[in-house]
C-alpha cells in the first residue's frame, strides 16, 4: 500500500514519541529524585553566578556564564515558545499545558545534570578549540567502547538541529501579517526565505564568539518585549485567567486529543512540544554550555536548570493563557503561528497583535537560527573534523530557503523524531554519570558553605 511522506514521517514521529516520553520523563524523574532537590535551593546562586560573580576570565572556554545561558535561551525561547504552545493546544488541547510544565520541572534538574557533565567531560577539536556536548560526555566520561552511541546522537543531532521549524514558522507570519494572496504564497515565502537565509548566514559565519555577542544582546529584549505584551493581553482579560488555570488542570486528566482522546497521547504532545520549547535531554544546550569559561562543572550545571524555567514555565505559559485568554482556540482552523497571530489580534486593539508578534517572532526566530547553527556544526565536526564542520552552515542556509516553503505538519514531524533519538544517548550518558554529578555537587555546595572558593 502507498505510504506518503508524510505519512511515513507522521507515523515514526508518533511511535517515537512513546520512546521520548519514557526517556525524557522517565529519565527526568530518576534524576529529579536522584538530586534530592538540592540544586533547586541554590537558585539565587546561580543568579549570582549568571551575573558574572564567579567569572574567571583565564578560565578555560569561549563564553561566559551568562553568554552561555543567553546563547542557549536564543535556541530554545524561540518559535517553539509562540508556535509550539499554539500546536500544543490544538492537538492536545489546553490539558497539554499542564504536562508541558511537568515536562519543565524535570527538565531542569535533566540540565543540571546534562550541563554539569557537559563541563566535566568536555574535549578539544583538531585546531585546540574547547568542546562540550553528550558525544564528548559519553567519549570522555564512559570510555571509548560506547563511542557507537556518542556517533548515534551526532548523526541525530544534525538533523535535529537544522532550521527547518523557524524558517517555516517564520516566513508563515510574514505571510500571514502581510496578507500574501494564496497564489503568490509560494513565491513570497521562497523569497522570505532567501532574506532570512543572507541575514543569518551574516552571523553564523562569524563563529561561536559572535553568535553568543549577538544572542546576549538579543535575549534580553526579546524575552522583555513579549513578556510586557502577554502581560498586556491577561490585563485585558483579567477575569478570564483562574477559568483558564482550573480548565488546564482539569483538562489536563480528561481532554480529548485529536491523537485519539487518550490521555497517554495528551502527554505525549505536551513532552514533545515541551522538548521543541526548552530542550532539556536533548542534548543541545549542553553543547553551548559546554563551551563557558569556568572550571566548574556545578556552575555550570546551577546556570543551565534557569533554561526551562525561564522557557517554559515563564514564556510558553503567558503564551498559553493568552491564546487561551482570547477564545479563538475554540474550533480554530489552523495552528501554530497563525492560532498564537489570531489570539493577539482579538485582544490588542486596532490590529496591533500583528505588529507587536511580528517584531517578536523576528527576534526569536533570528535569535534561534543563529545559534542552532552551532549545534550541527558541533555534531559534524564531531563526525569528520573542525575543518569539514564549517560546511555545515553552507548546509544549514540552504535548508532554510527549502523549509521555508514546504509543509509544517512535515517540519514538525521530522524534527519530533529527530528529537526522540537524540534524547536517548544522552540520557542514557546521563543516567549512567549521574553519580559522579552529585559526588562533584556535595563537593562544590561545602566549599561554597564555608567560603572556600
Amino acid at each position: 500500500m502507498y505510504l506518503s511522506i508524510d505519512a511515513f514521517f507522521s507515523n515514526i514521529s508518533t511511535g517515537l514519541g512513546i520512546v521520548q516520553l519514557l526517556f525524557l520523563v522517565g529519565g527526568g524523574l530518576i534524576l529529579f529524585t536522584y538530586s534530592r532537590l538540592i540544586p533547586f535551593r541554590y537558585m539565587g546562586h546561580a543568579i549570582a553566578i549568571l551575573r558574572g560573580k564567579y567569572d574567571k576570565h583565564d578560565s578555560p572556554g569561549d563564553l561566559s556564564h551568562y553568554e552561555a545561558l543567553s546563547s542557549a535561551i536564543a535556541a530554545t525561547v524561540g518559535m517553539g515558545n509562540i508556535s509550539g504552545v499554539a500546536i500544543a493546544i490544538a492537538m492536545g488541547g489546553p490539558g497539554a499545558i499542564f504536562w508541558m510544565w511537568v515536562s519543565a520541572f524535570v527538565g531542569m534538574a535533566t540540565k543540571f545534570f546534562t550541563c554539569s557533565l557537559a563541563i566535566m567531560y568536555r574535549g578539544k577539536d583538531e585546531e585546540g578549540n574547547t568542546k562540550g556536548g553528550p558525544m564528548y560526555v559519553i567519549t570522555e566520561g564512559l570510555g571509548k567502547n560506547w563511542k557507537g552511541l556518542s556517533i548515534f546522537f551526532a548523526l541525530a543531532g544534525l538533523i535535529g538541529t537544522l532550521p527547518a521549524f523557524q524558517a517555516n514558522q517564520l516566513t508563515q507570519t510574514l505571510v500571514d501579517v502581510f496578507e500574501v494572496n494564496k497564489a503568490n504564497e509560494f513565491t513570497a515565502k521562497l523569497i522570505l526565505g532567501i532574506s532570512i537565509a543572507i541575514i543569518v548566514a551574516t552571523v553564523i559565519f562569524g563563529g561561536i564568539k559572535r553568535i553568543g555577542s549577538v544572542a546576549g544582546k538579543l535575549v534580553p529584549i526579546m524575552v522583555v518585549v513579549y513578556l510586557l505584551t502577554v502581560l498586556t493581553i491577561l490585563v485585558l482579560k483579567i477575569e478570564e485567567v483562574p477559568s483558564i488555570f482550573s480548565l488546564i488542570f482539569t483538562d489536563a486528566f480528561t481532554g480529548k486529543s485529536v491523537l485519539g482522546g487518550a490521555l497517554g497521547a495528551l502527554i505525549i504532545t505536551g513532552v514533545k512540544r515541551a522538548a521543541f520549547s526548552n530542550e532539556a535531554g536533548l542534548g543541545t544546550a549542553p553543547m553551548m554550555h559546554g563551551t563557558a569559561k569556568t572550571n566548574e562543572p556545578i556552575r555550570e550545571g546551577l546556570v543551565a536548570m534557569l533554561g526551562p524555567a525561564i522557557d517554559t514555565l515563564l514564556v510558553c505559559t503567558l503564551t498559553a493563557l493568552a491564546i487561551l485568554a482570547s477564545g479563538i482556540w475554540k474550533g480554530f482552523e489552523g495552528d501554530g503561528i497563525t492560532m498564537t497571530l489570531a489570539a493577539f489580534n482579538a485582544v490588542l486593539p486596532f490590529n496591533s497583535g500583528s505588529i507587536i508578534l511580528t517584531v517578536c517572532v523576528l527576534i526569536f526566530a533570528f535569535s534561534t537560527l543563529f545559534t542552532y547553527s552551532f549545534y550541527g556544526y558541533s555534531c559534524l565536526s564531531y563526525l569528520t573534523n573542525a575543518k569539514i564542520g564549517k560546511y555545515y552552515n553552507y548546509i544549514y542556509i540552504l535548508v532554510i530557503i527549502i523549509a521555508s516553503v514546504i509543509k509544517l505538519d512535515f517540519v514538525i514531524n521530522l524534527m519530533d523524531s529527530a528529537y526522540a533519538l537524540m534524547a536517548i544517548p544522552t540520557i542514557i550518558s546521563t543516567l549512567i554519570l549521574a553519580p559522579k554529578v552529585k559526588k562533584a555537587a556535595t563537593i562544590y555546595f561545602q566549599k561554597l558553605k564555608t567560603n572556600s572558593f
